[in-house]
């Protein structure tokens, strides 16, 4: 048994920075399943968004974000983001992160699609890298910090380990810690805490095509849901319009919606513009328009992919601006200064999630969700560009001032009884592990994407419930592994996505059904 204060589980920028926070004053185990840097966070290209300069304003901010999110936003969560958006920037610069600068040494600040202003600090086109980088330098020279990589969290200690029955969202339900695959030794270890924060990423490997690496399987999302959480607005996955169209690559490399900042814009084959006939930002318009509109010009003319066209700006600014972009494109004979770049949407960001409020806490006590696997009311029905950072970043602050403020009045939980794996055996059968997977994917991407309707919805439920029967079988059955864990997870997800969808009965931001069609 391992006893900690404060248990991390993800390592992102929401729970490096909780961290940092925490361990002012009490002991921090982060776990992680993979490397400490493996994470959404350091895939994230485009930036930052803060207001830094005028005529740059808060109530732009706000009015930009609210736009974006169909007005469906919790409006305290958006002030809370904006306005305390320069206070969180200032400690990262503090932590070491580095953001590009003109000569005059201002911020060079970047646009991005819904927004109206240049608001976007960035490091290059690896601004999530950067970030990542000065974190894991700060987290690694913290003496009450601990990082345990090669660790799964497999499911939330609650009074359900204790014998208790406690009902679905029950204000009673607290959780006292999380049980932890080891996956270097295979042992599933207890992990008691205080205070336990879920910083685990995204869903993206939910569908065939990502933007996510491979570590985004919304494991954070589906534990709590086991144990009886709330969660919300899970219906809203964003589609980011152009990743590489590169078959066969996963995850998908991201082209960033910074290079539309920059001018590129969206083309057909055949060398015609086409986002003027959806949005009168055109290129810029917010993520769902283009996403949706990227797919019906796909689907009306019957091509695999369409081109994002920046050649129009000088050689030596676009690579300066994108070199990352510049040499993977490169690798795979695109000169981005001469040739269009041929690109598709593809599944990359979760705007729902774990519910929590303006402190970062679940419906769980004592259980706080941070960052991506989190739903705070701030992006509403589709994300504002370059805002989740800056939400990461925000929250964990948040519930790190509310957890130190209560460290004093709570106990390590006595009575947690250890893993209970008697009567299972090693897992023999990974093909169905891998096979279940893939066909989960398929179902979510052919009838749970960016377009959707009644008849697909329930199609999907109906043939994920026989995955999950399946897997379920398979799990009780054999001792936890990781592909089995995950899988499981990935299930879950997939099931409060379309059971979500299904309930929303109206198409609003990332959610566009054929049965309740909108004028755009």
């Amino acid at each position: 048994m391992i006893d900690t204060d404060f248990l991390v589980i993800g390592s992102g920028i929401a729970g490096l920075s909780f961290a940092l926070k925490a361990a002012e004053k009490g002991r921090v185990t982060i776990v992680t399943k993979a490397t400490v840097t493996e994470s959404n966070t350091r895939f994230a290209q485009g930036g930052i968004s803060s207001v830094t300069y005028e005529p740059d304003s808060f109530e732009r901010h706000i009015a930009d974000t609210l736009a974006a999110g169909a007005g469906i936003n919790d409006i305290e969560a958006v002030n809370l983001v904006v306005r305390r958006a320069p206070e969180l920037i200032n400690d990262l610069i503090a932590w070491g992160a580095e953001f590009d600068k003109k000569p005059d040494g201002t911020y060079e600040l970047a646009r991005e699609g819904g927004h109206t202003e240049h608001r976007i600090l960035h490091h290059k086109d690896l601004t999530g890298a950067e970030i990542e980088r000065a974190l894991v330098a700060q987290v690694r020279a913290n003496p009450c910090i601990t990082i345990l990589e090669n660790h799964l969290a497999i499911d939330l200690l609650t009074q359900h380990h204790l014998g208790e029955i406690v009902s679905k969202h029950s204000k009673k339900i607290v959780c006292f810690g999380a049980y932890v695959l080891d996956l270097v030794s295979g042992t599933i270890e207890t992990f008691r805490a205080k205070f336990t924060v879920l910083a685990t990423g995204g869903v993206g490997n939910v569908y065939n095509t990502t933007t996510n690496p491979q570590v985004a399987t919304g494991d954070g999302i589906a534990m709590v849901h086991r144990a009886k959480g709330a969660t919300r607005d899970m219906e809203f996955i964003q589609f980011h319009p152009t990743s590489l169209y590169d078959p066969g690559e996963r995850p998908s490399f991201l082209i960033s919606e910074a290079m539309r900042g920059f001018g590129a814009v969206l083309k057909l084959p055949s060398g015609e513009e086409f986002m003027q006939k959806y949005h009168p930002m055109g290129s810029l318009a917010p993520r769902d328009i283009v996403a949706r509109s990227i797919d019906h010009e796909m689907k009306i003319h019957g091509c695999e992919y369409v081109y994002l066209d920046v050649t129009s700006r000088k050689a030596k600014d676009i690579i300066d601006h994108f070199p990352t972009i510049y040499e993977k494109c490169l690798s795979r004979g695109i000169d981005i200064t001469r040739d269009m770049i041929p690109v598709v949407p593809a599944a990359h960001y979760c705007t729902g999630g774990i519910e929590v409020n303006l402190a970062g806490e679940s419906s769980i006590n004592r259980l706080y969700a941070l960052g991506e696997c989190s739903c705070t009311g701030l992006h509403g029905a589709n994300r504002l560009a370059s805002n989740s950072l800056i939400e990461a970043l925000v929250f964990a602050d948040e519930a790190a001032k509310h957890a130190l403020a209560r460290i004093g009045t709570v106990e390590l939980q006595e009575g947690i009884p250890n893993w209970n794996d008697e009567g299972t055996a090693a897992p023999e059968e990974m093909v169905l592990i891998t096979q279940n997977a893939k066909e989960m994917q398929q179902i979510m991407s052919n009838y749970v994407g960016i377009v959707r309707s009644n008849l697909r919805l329930e199609r999907a439920l109906r043939r994920l419930h026989i995955i999950w029967q399946e897997t379920e079988d398979l799990y009780v059955k054999t001792t936890p592994s990781k592909p089995l864990c995950e899988l499981r997870n990935m299930i879950t997800v997939g099931y409060l996505i379309i059971k979500q969808a299904s309930s929303r009965r109206q198409s609003i931001g990332l959610h566009y059904s054929t049965d309740y069609p909108v004028d755009e």
